[in-house]
């Protein structure tokens, strides 16, 4: 058996006794070491090696106090780092907007890193011996993660499943999603703490080391090229500080209209968000060229229209003669990126969104997301950030023949953003077994197969076109069908326990485990 208090050694025991503030720059630097598993770093051992000392040192955080410590300072590192990229929306405008990069990335790391703090200080005031620490700390992290993709609309970005894409372990997705992904690797470390307390404390770090190897195997499946319907994939590569720009924008539509008019004529040509740089109902003649050019294939395109003082983001299916055959507003919209809550009132003090057309920004769609495209089938259409919320594309009501999202990543410059942006695609691929056909302004398009593999990609900052084949949709997966709420439940049931434990201890001490 494990000798009581399993835990670290001399220098974790240093650490629990050094100043406040040297605690904290040291959690905050592991969170940057977990934050290089994503995009563009794509070290999931980091994020293994990250967690597994992440779980010992709470075990010898000492007070609930410190413990809440430890899990900001981990999360401010974690989100300050992995969330660089969220500065560049910023620097569109810089003289404009440019000051309030810096604090952007801080009050967003610092805000989000909340929810750590609050889940490891949970999980310290639950008490109990190591095996019911590391259960505790597995429970409230997962239930922080819940709470941080969906409270205030939600942002899941940078979720721990993220920063295992390129793992056998992403197959996963397909059976608990992504959010299940990440519950379960905690709670695995928290099997590791159990083991360690009650057998040998070397199952611990053998168990670590299983996990590292597992991260390195290579996928078992690669990607498959497609016998389905040709689509092409059109990237204008238009930077955000030109697009609207009245002498760069007809550049970036002659670029489209040219590449969609090349070669054969396949199934259907897709564009990026907002592609048109007009109003929809002003686009009769564009969306006329945009016809002739793709020669009666149907082309999807992003386009902003208005319907009474309201403006929407769209997504439009264009047929023979420039007619729109089928139009999806976009649903979940980026708060103080397309709309400023209450944003009317905070005109006059110069607060806008940086995509609205106003104080109040685009209004939400209300339709399912599923559009018909002539000759393929039934689409789930998604617009930019749509595409990180795995349990709002379960809500339509067929199955699709393809995931369709098309997004304009330019606004999150050259590296991170759009990479971790394409790695979420790639997850809901997965969740969903079926391909997802990609398109970005300036990179990365793709087409991605039901495995989440990448078929075919134009990289970031290139210019031209793709064509490539329509991968299969492969079989229903359980996620498709369940979604989270067993998941939910689960953890639900996991921290009332906790909690049910922790009353008793401190109705009778007696009872409790040491």
């Amino acid at each position: 058996m494990a000798e009581t208090g399993f835990g670290p050694g001399q220098v974790s025991g240093w650490l629990m006794q050094a100043h406040w503030a040297i605690r904290g720059v040291v959690f905050a630097l592991l969170g940057m070491g977990m934050a290089t598993a994503l995009a563009p770093f794509d070290q999931p051992v980091a994020l293994i090696v990250g967690l597994g000392i992440a779980f010992v040192l709470f075990l010898r955080v000492g007070t609930s106090r410190r413990a809440t410590w430890m899990g900001w300072a981990l999360g401010t590192g974690y989100f300050g780092l992995g969330l660089r990229w969220i500065v560049n929306p910023f620097y569109v405008d810089a003289a404009k907007d440019g000051w309030m990069a810096p604090f952007a990335l801080i009050l967003l790391a610092a805000g989000l890193a909340l929810f750590w703090g609050v889940a490891f200080g949970f999980a310290r005031w639950l008490g109990g011996g190591a095996g019911r620490q590391g259960l505790a700390l597995a429970v409230g992290w997962s239930l922080a993660e819940l709470a941080r993709a969906h409270l205030f609309t939600g942002f899941p970005w940078a979720g721990f499943a993220q920063g295992l894409i390129d793992t056998p372990a992403a197959w996963l997705a397909s059976y608990l999603g992504a959010d299940g992904l990440a519950v379960g690797l905690l709670l695995v470390f928290a099997l590791f703490v159990w083991l360690a307390d009650r057998v040998t404390a070397l199952i611990y770090p053998l168990g670590v080391a299983g996990l590292i190897g597992v991260a390195l195997l290579p996928q078992s499946e690669a990607a498959t090229p497609g016998d389905g319907p040709m689509i092409r994939l059109v990237q204008p590569n238009a930077p955000q500080n030109e697009k609207w720009d009245p002498d760069r924008a007809p550049v970036f539509l002659d670029r489209m209209l040219r590449a969609t008019g090349a070669g054969a004529v396949p199934a259907l040509v897709v564009w990026p968000e907002t592609a048109i740089p007009y109003l929809l109902e002003y686009a009769d003649p564009v969306l006329a060229e945009v016809a002739d050019a793709a020669r009666g294939a149907p082309v999807v395109l992003g386009i902003n229209r208005r319907d009474g003082p309201r403006f929407y983001n769209t997504l439009a299916v264009v047929g023979r003669g420039g007619l729109v055959q089928s139009l999806y507003d976009k649903v979940h919209l980026v708060p103080f990126g397309e709309y400023i809550p209450y944003g009317d009132w905070l005109v006059p003090f110069g607060i806008t969104a940086f995509a609205a057309s106003q104080g109040g920004g685009f209004t939400a769609g209300e339709t399912s997301g599923l559009i018909n495209l002539p000759g393929i089938g039934k689409a789930r259409a998604l617009i930019c950030y749509e595409g990180i919320f795995g349990a709002e594309v379960n809500v339509v009501t067929e199955r699709p023949r393809l995931l369709l999202l098309i997004t304009n990543d330019a606004w999150f410059g050259p590296d991170a953003g759009p990479l971790q942006h394409l790695a979420q695609a790639r997850l809901r691929a997965i969740e969903q077994g079926l391909p997802m056909v990609r398109v970005a302004n300036t990179g990365v398009s793709a087409m991605i197969d039901g495995q989440g593999a990448v078929v075919a990609s134009l990289g970031m900052g290139q210019t031209g076109a793709l064509d490539v084949a329509l991968p299969a949709a492969l079989p229903v997966t359980i996620y498709s069908r369940i979604g989270d709420w067993p998941l939910r439940l689960l953890l639900a049931v996991a921290a009332l326990n906790l909690i049910a434990g922790r009353v008793r201890k401190s109705v009778d001490p007696a009872t409790s485990r040491p």
